[in-house]
């Protein structure tokens, strides 16, 4: 998740005009509250304008669903002094908030937000100090890749001034990547340098950022490609559409082109120190910055011994719920021979060609459309976005996930995706797609990011926010769900989906273990083979992510356990009053919240004697 960026003078400036605490008689302590939460929500409005204000890159979703166009001309400022900027602003976004507003004057719900907001800081606080730990090219993408995906994705053209904005943005790729260069060496020179593994593939992409028309001779490149789709979409005439497509041209071949080469130079610089594949334990203050990355990926203050010890138990769990499914199938073999056997018969993997990918995609969505069918019977109320599932592009497949889902554009202009990479059909087991559909789709992130940012009355800073620990917990959680609602009715599907459980499960081990317990890349490639399904290809993949990314991929497990753990305290105490769909209501009803926000929330509905949340 990217902070916010903006000067603390500017925060100022467009804070002052927050409303005053007004100066009124005693009112009724009902008016007096929506009064106040009136105040408060004005205020988080003016926050949330300020903090986007210099981050129209990364909330360019949003700013086009307010019609919105600031900056559009430019791209994000990616250096350590924005980052401190970030910082300032929210730490005195925050005094302002503490000084103006009285919580006790607050509805429930505000002073929800007043807690959510006053979490969010300390968060960013704890962000803040560890920023420099943090990897930039990783297993999972790099910034050279993430800016055509944004130019491509997010920056539209509806007039002239836009495509304008477009080449500026392309000259502007220079300074952006020229701060992501220098980054990288200093952090090296700190003694933070990704794991060797990372390199050749991130010299590759970006290598691949610039190639083809107009850097040379071979097909257009997918930004130029884009550029030229979306002038030629323009009300104008040709000569201004030839003007266009000119200094488009050559703002590619030029700055922009020299921003992607300025990278190639810092990371072939970098690339010789580069001498581990090892866990972020090998870093200075290493102990003090995975723990810091645990707090932050599950909102909770267990250590990585707990979480080491909860995945193993887990995992244990669910291997005797498989060994319980092969005995049903009839396989007499041990649980590893029938993991081999999975993974190697032709029944279970599509053809990799063309139609194999369509097929993967045509499948995943009739198991969305399925949820969707009977979605009313466990959801009172359904996101309106569409949803749509889509391969990942080809010039990203090698730093993509194994699969994401994609929030769509409030205003309805985007969908919801639920991407998959296909780059190797060899390597996509068919009994693990319907679980992974239910988390990356319907009902998982879909109807959790989706219908966050439809909630009328939030505040946008919670709409739009987010917690892996609960997002990802929720589409583990619907992965399970999906066996309620009556699917996984080929056993070797319900197969599968214990088996993508496991693999959350081992994630506690292998992320722990890297990290905590000093595991090699191999140690874990190893405990990832003997105890999940996944292929030869997405356990390196995984093992990888973990590496590069510390602690987020504990998120999943602990954020599900605790979603089930609440509902069955819930269905305990109620009883006969318990209905899922209202449980269902509290849990997604606040957006996304940290775990123990959840809980509360929870516990308050249950207190209540369950029934329909109000808001």
């Amino acid at each position: 998740m990217r902070r916010f960026l903006i000067s603390s003078v500017a925060a100022m400036a467009v804070l002052s005009g927050a409303p005053a605490l007004a100066q009124t008689a005693p009112v009724a302590p009902a008016a007096a509250a929506q009064s106040e939460d009136a105040r408060l929500n004005a205020f988080f409005e003016q926050a949330f304008q300020a903090r986007i204000a210099l981050f129209n890159q990364t909330v360019a979703p949003t700013l086009n669903a307010l019609g919105l166009k600031t900056d559009y001309d430019k791209l994000d400022d990616v250096s350590d002094a924005a980052a401190e900027r970030s910082l300032a602003l929210q730490e005195a976004q925050l005094a302002q908030m503490k000084a103006q507003f009285d919580p006790a004057r607050l509805s429930p719900q505000a002073k929800l937000s007043w807690r959510m907001f006053e979490y969010g800081v300390d968060q960013a606080r704890i962000s803040n100090q560890w920023r420099n730990w943090s990897f930039q090219f990783t297993a999972m993408g790099n910034p050279t890749t993430s800016l055509p995906v944004f130019l491509i994705n997010n920056h539209r053209v509806a007039s002239v001034s836009d495509a304008e904005a477009y080449v500026a943005r392309l000259n502007d790729a220079q300074r952006q990547m020229d701060q992501v260069a220098a980054t990288l060496k200093t952090r090296a020179a700190e003694g933070v340098v990704s794991p060797r593994f990372v390199f050749q593939p991130s010299l590759d992409s970006t290598r691949n950022v610039i190639t083809g028309a107009p850097f040379d001779t071979g097909a257009d490149n997918p930004v130029w490609a884009d550029f030229q789709k979306k002038v030629a979409g323009l009300d104008a005439d040709q000569a201004t559409k030839d003007r266009l497509l000119a200094s488009a041209r050559t703002a590619l071949t030029g700055s922009y082109k020299r921003g992607f080469e300025t990278v190639l130079t810092a990371l072939t610089e970098v690339q010789p120190l580069a001498d581990s594949d090892a866990g972020v334990w090998r870093l200075p203050q290493g102990e003090a910055y995975y723990n810091a990355r645990l707090q932050l990926s599950t909102t909770t203050d267990l250590t990585a011994d707990q979480i080491h010890q909860i995945g193993l138990n887990e995992v244990a769990r669910i291997q005797r719920e498989m060994e319980a499914v092969k005995t049903q199938i009839g396989f007499t073999g041990s649980l590893q021979d029938f993991f081999v056997f999975l993974k190697t018969d032709p029944r279970f993997q599509y053809p990799n060609t063309a139609e194999g990918k369509e097929q993967y995609l045509t499948d995943a969505r009739a198991f969305v459309a399925q949820v969707m069918d009977v979605a009313p019977q466990w959801f009172s109320t359904l996101p309106k976005a569409a949803l749509e599932v889509r391969a990942v592009e080809p010039f990203r497949e090698a730093t993509a996930a194994i699969a994401f889902y994609n929030a769509p554009a409030p205003d309805g202009s985007r969908p919801g995706i639920y991407y998959v990479n296909l780059s190797d059909m060899t390597q996509v087991l068919k009994p693990q797609i319907e679980g992974i559909s239910y988390h990356e789709g319907a009902p998982g992130h879909h109807f959790q990011i989706a219908y966050a940012q439809e909630i009328e009355g939030l505040p946008r800073f919670r709409r739009f926010g987010g917690y892996g620990a609960y997002a990802e917990g929720w589409g583990l959680y619907a992965e399970r769900l999906g066996k309620e609602m009556g699917f996984y009715q080929n056993p070797y599907s319900d197969f599968g989906r214990l088996s993508t459980e496991l693999w959350r499960a081992v994630r506690l081990v292998t992320d722990t273990g890297l990290h905590a317990k000093q595991w090699s890349r191999e140690q874990a490639i190893d405990y990832f083979r003997q105890n999940s399904l996944l292929s030869e290809r997405d356990i390196v993949k995984e093992v990888e992510r973990y590496i590069t990314n510390p602690g987020q991929a504990t998120s999943y497990k602990i954020g599900e356990l605790k979603i089930e753990e609440l509902r069955d305290k819930a269905r305990a105490a109620l009883g006969a009053r318990f209905d899922i769909k209202d449980f269902h209501a509290v849990v997604l009803g606040s957006g996304s919240v940290p775990l123990d926000v959840l809980e509360d929330q929870v516990n308050a509905w249950i207190a209540a004697g369950g029934g329909a949340p109000t808001a």
